[in-house]
């Protein structure tokens, strides 16, 4: 692994994030089966990125090894209608390849997207699936805590 390098996602880029967010989703789906894959995750992807690249709503920050896309983040700026810091940075998917976990990519990718996403929010929140332990574990490390949690029910 050379040096990993974190930039601001570029429409070149879809095809690759398209592929890893669709890694992201389908472990999303072995944490709990209410997170079941799209058979249109593809098309979904694609246009899902192409929207959010172009948007002054989102910012998407790609981590790059020797010319490869390894991992992203994305995030949405949203206003927080009835509370005080009004304006939160969400950050709503973020992947890394496993070969660059617990190596301090994912920190510092993080770290990164925080700093960009503080120029226009002045809180920061990520959401993730629930029985995802591992998510849990590194954002509780990095400072985070859980403020809002969101249940579900098949009906």
């Amino acid at each position: 692994m050379s040096q990993v390098v974190f930039r601001k996602a570029e429409p070149r880029d879809i095809s690759r994030l398209v592929e890893l967010n669709t890694r992201l989703k389908r472990l999303n789906e072995e944490f709990d089966p209410l997170l079941r894959v799209r058979a249109d995750i593809a098309e979904t992807s694609r246009t899902y990125f192409e929207k959010a690249i172009h948007s002054p709503d989102s910012l998407v920050i790609v981590a790059e090894d020797s010319g490869k896309v390894v991992g992203f983040i994305k995030a949405d700026i949203r206003e927080r209608q009835f509370y005080e810091p009004r304006m939160e940075g969400n950050i709503v998917e973020f992947y890394l390849l496993p070969e660059y976990r617990r190596k301090g990519v994912g920190a510092q990718l993080l770290d990164h997207t925080i700093k960009l996403l503080k120029e226009k929010a002045e809180i920061i929140t990520a959401e993730f699936p629930a029985l995802n332990e591992i998510a849990v574990e590194f954002y509780t490390r990095l400072g985070f805590r859980g403020v809002v949690s969101v249940y579900a029910r098949e009906s």
